[in-house]
């Protein structure tokens, strides 16, 4: 444990954070793309899940 200093002496903390951080986004990204791209969890083109939750909506009481 003594030695975990001299890895920040190899490598910049704040280039490695924005690399990982970047990596990160593009990984989600990614498999945002992925699950659109599927039938079974595409959640833009769901329409029966749509006029589901529409169906269900009750409106409010009138406010006082």
């Amino acid at each position: 444990m003594n030695a975990m200093y001299k890895l920040w002496q190899i490598f910049d903390p704040r280039r490695t954070l924005v690399a990982l951080f970047g990596f990160l986004f593009v990984l989600a990204l990614l498999i945002h793309f992925i699950l659109l791209s599927s039938a079974g969890f595409n959640w833009l083109n769901d329409s029966s899940a749509a006029s589901a939750a529409v169906g269900t909506m009750v409106p409010l009481p009138p406010g006082k």
